[in-house]
């Protein structure tokens, strides 16, 4: 597992810019999370997940697995990417190209849905990469995305649920699943 530190910003591409209006929070964000050359790590296999996901069950089953890049899959409903940036997770050293080539004139080069951003690089670079399938198959879920069955309720087999776009834990509070899990 990777442990961030020394964060370095960016060359070309700084927080500056954000609150200049030359990029979103999205995009920044996008960039650091799919540049990890900028933080010290530590392992032989790195695992992203976004801050806002709600950890319900055991990760053990999703993390147990030999393929060197493996990314949540099937969980957007209006994007067309296939991938879904919420949780990836990629074997040390692995295709260092996907990093070293990545810039803002790479990332908008390629399909995007909104804005250019890290699965839209993902399934440019990386079309074949094996998944966790968004719903019972793999027990992570997306909050109201496919795979999500019908009403609020917690999945029995979820170990995990994803926040993708502008959704976010705290406005749904009122989910006594979000309260338990989340500590809101």
């Amino acid at each position: 597992m990777g442990a961030a530190e020394k964060v370095v910003p960016p060359d070309t591409f700084s927080q500056g810019d954000v609150l200049q209006g030359k990029y979103t929070v999205e995009q920044f964000l996008a960039w650091m999370r799919i540049r990890p050359e900028r933080f010290e790590l530590h392992g032989d296999r790195i695992v992203c997940m976004d801050l806002d996901l709600i950890i319900t069950g055991s990760l053990d089953p999703l993390f147990d697995r030999p393929e060197p890049f493996v990314i949540l899959q099937g969980a957007n409903s209006v994007n067309p990417c296939p991938y879904n940036g919420s949780m990836w997770m990629v074997k040390a050293e692995y295709r260092p190209d996907v990093w070293s080539d990545f810039t803002l004139d790479a990332a908008t080069a390629v399909p995007w849905y909104a804005f250019p951003d890290d699965q839209s690089w993902f399934a440019h670079k990386l079309p074949n990469a094996a998944g966790w399938r968004a719903g019972p198959q793999s027990g992570a879920y997306a909050f109201k995305k496919p795979g999500w069955p019908k009403g609020d309720g917690l999945p029995a087999d979820a170990r995990l649920v994803a926040f993708p776009g502008f959704r976010d834990p705290s406005q749904f509070t009122h989910l006594p699943w979000v309260r338990d899990h989340w500590g809101a």
